[in-house]
């Protein structure tokens, strides 16, 4: 049983068919500035994507390649894992409908490679309500599947309540959590870290991690909503409190905005990298953005972040697979419509 309230589940295919701008539209950032002034002589850059499944493509994606090389100058990339990965769905008929997700390891390959993403360099996000939708059967064989491809993961049990990574000599420590499930409690325990188990101890995981910059990826809000909604902002906020740097939200399958919580960068969502819904899903669910991070690692500022730049791009149909474009090259009224709305999101004069 899920843990989705009746309204939420109710409202899900009117959102899905028409995303939704409603909300509270004050405090945001622009889509890039700077934090620190003057800025750093020396950087470590993050480059945060969306969710990554297979589910709406049948192979890898055509990845512009300006983008491409956006992705891979990054020191670090951090995704999320929206799809179990698994040779043979467990779940046929669910998958074959789509609600329930999947993805094979060598999809998983093409796509980093597409994308310029050396194993190495990738941390994945396991905190998210499609984990268990293959089953705990399909969740072990993930855990297989990745470490055999030689990936990072953060947001299981397994791996612990913060992951630290050296960045260069910067030291990084990344949690994962989700909201929300698709599956039993009794799945999810011990498997793949919940918001309540994260939340234990007042955040004790962010308090007791020891490292430079504390970064959290949470899969959070709700679907198709621009705008977080206040009890969002509000968790957003505690995180921040209990020591979190940058957090990097998900889940919502279209762009949200950013805002400045003391000195901690909150980007609340930054949707689809690949699609996770329908081959053919409306344009607004279809725009998303690379988040590319500058951390400090002068003395004076370590760990601080220095500079951010969200990247929008456009998912468009080819054949079985997506391309992404830069949202400045798509032409057309689709192309003004989705410019328009990542305006509306990211104002040039937003300010905190």
């Amino acid at each position: 049983m899920s843990n989705f309230p009746l309204s939420y589940k109710l409202s899900w295919l009117p959102r899905l068919i028409r995303p939704s701008l409603a909300g509270e539209r004050q405090g945001f950032l622009p889509a890039e500035g700077a934090l620190l002034s003057p800025l750093p002589s020396s950087t470590k850059r993050l480059v945060f994507l969306g969710d990554i499944s297979a589910v709406a493509n049948r192979s890898a994606p055509e990845i512009d390649e300006g983008l491409r090389a956006l992705i891979a100058s990054a020191d670090l990339v951090i995704g999320n894992c929206e799809a179990p990965v698994v040779e043979r769905p467990h779940r046929r008929l669910g998958t074959a409908a789509g609600t329930r997700h999947a993805m094979t390891a060598g999809f998983l390959s093409d796509t980093l490679r597409a994308a310029g993403i050396a194993p190495a360099r990738l941390l994945l996000s396991l905190a998210n309500n499609h984990m268990l939708d293959q089953g705990v059967e399909g969740y072990e064989e993930t855990r297989r599947a990745l470490a055999e491809l030689g990936l990072a993961t953060i947001g299981g049990a397994a791996d612990g309540p913060a992951r630290v990574v050296d960045v260069g000599g910067l030291t990084i420590a990344l949690a994962a959590f989700t909201q929300w499930r698709n599956a039993d409690r009794h799945d999810f325990a011990g498997r793949v870290t919940m918001l309540e188990d994260f939340g234990d101890g007042g955040f004790a995981a962010l308090r007791d991690a020891r490292a430079d910059l504390v970064c959290i990826v949470p899969h959070w809000d709700r679907e198709f909503r621009h705008f977080p909604a206040a009890a969002t902002r509000e968790l957003a906020q505690k995180l921040a409190t209990a020591g979190a740097g940058l957090i990097v939200g998900h889940h919502a399958h279209v762009l949200q905005p950013a805002a400045l919580i003391g000195k901690a960068l909150v980007a609340y969502g930054i949707g689809d990298f690949l699609s996770t819904a329908l081959p053919r899903q409306p344009w607004p669910s279809r725009l998303g953005a690379v988040l590319v991070v500058e951390v400090s690692t002068d003395l004076s500022a370590r760990g601080r972040i220095a500079a951010y730049r969200f990247a929008p791009f456009f998912r468009r149909r080819a054949g079985g697979r997506e391309r992404l474009t830069p949202l400045a090259e798509v032409s057309g009224s689709t192309g003004d419509r989705a410019r328009n709305r990542f305006a509306a999101l990211f104002p040039p004069d937003a300010h905190e």
